[in-house]
């Protein structure tokens, strides 16, 4: 009998079973479906609003009536517009978030408070007053007293082609390196706390075991702990590109033609904005949902190798 009180029997609780959870989830869904169908249809019969989706096509692809030759319509010239920036700003931002990362785990004061200086005053401003005050600083001001954008309109002949490739239309390009630096500067704040946290979780006996073997803090930072925060860095990294694919519209404040502004352009002269705002809708979806997959698709990717590393 003592042995009893002591040692109770374990109480088993009955799970539920999967077919049910399988049951539930597809009530959910039918659920969901229903309530899509009866939105739209009321939306298609109740509203007093005349659709013409036949107009859409011609905003992302249309023939020239003069020349016959297959045009870019502003919608998609905008999506050209918003992955070349969001690709700039996410290049831009990763250097500098690297670089601040760095400097808020360094061993010197000074740096660290560079480092928490930037990410504090960026992550504590809104970004939409950066946008103007950079346009005013970089557009307004520094370009043009640097005889940037004089260097742009006597940029040689051969030059223009990849340059319009890589930045856009050439009487466009001081606004849109504001845009990059703008964007990047932004994001990088988040970059930095991402390379931070990612540094700061390699345990310290890494640096306590480089450091017996004689290696400086530099080379134990760059050929021990990096590569190891690397890895737990890339998701979040990659998400925080999905992020700066979506802040790109930010910059449609100040005139950038890219996928937002040209929407609001078109809204304006058509009218037609549940069309126009719903295909922008897809073509963001279009652009971040593979980014998501992918980041997804890696971090567990990095996490059955982590598994199967040998300890």
């Amino acid at each position: 009998m003592a042995d009893r009180a002591d040692n109770p029997a374990p109480l088993h609780v009955p799970l539920a079973a999967p077919d049910s959870g399988r049951l539930v989830d597809a009530l959910v869904l039918l659920l969901l479906g229903a309530g899509l169908f009866w939105l739209g249809h009321s939306a298609s019969t109740r509203l007093n609003y005349h659709w013409n989706w036949a107009a859409i096509p011609q905003f992302l692809a249309y023939t020239d009536a003069a020349t016959g030759e297959l045009r870019t319509g502003r919608l998609l010239s905008g999506l050209f517009a918003t992955i070349r920036l969001s690709l700039w700003a996410g290049a831009l931002a990763l250097v500098l978030g690297t670089m601040a990362g760095l400097m808020r785990v360094s061993s010197r004061l000074f740096w660290r408070l560079c480092g928490g200086a930037y990410v504090l005053a960026v992550r504590n401003t809104p970004p939409l007053v950066l946008i103007f005050l950079f346009s005013y600083f970089l557009s307004g001001q520094l370009i043009h007293a640097l005889g940037l954008d004089a260097a742009m309109a006597h940029m040689p002949e051969l030059l223009h082609g990849p340059a319009q490739l890589l930045f856009g239309p050439l009487g466009q390009m001081p606004g849109f390196l504001t845009a990059i630096v703008t964007l990047g500067l932004i994001e990088g704040a988040y970059v930095a706390e991402i390379v931070r946290a990612g540094v700061e979780s390699i345990e310290s006996g890494q640096w306590d075991a480089a450091s017996a073997l004689g290696l400086p803090r530099w080379r134990t930072l760059l050929h021990v702990v990096l590569p190891q925060a690397f890895q737990r860095m890339v998701p979040p990294l990659t998400g925080q590109f999905v992020s700066t694919l979506k802040d790109s519209a930010i910059v449609s404040v100040i005139s950038i033609p890219e996928l937002t502004f040209q929407a609001q352009e078109l809204v304006s002269a058509t009218y037609l904005s549940f069309e126009v705002w719903t295909l922008v809708f897809l073509l963001y979806l279009g652009l971040g949902l593979p980014c998501s997959i992918a980041a997804r698709a890696l971090e567990r990717r990095l996490a059955r190798s982590d598994r199967s590393a040998p300890n």
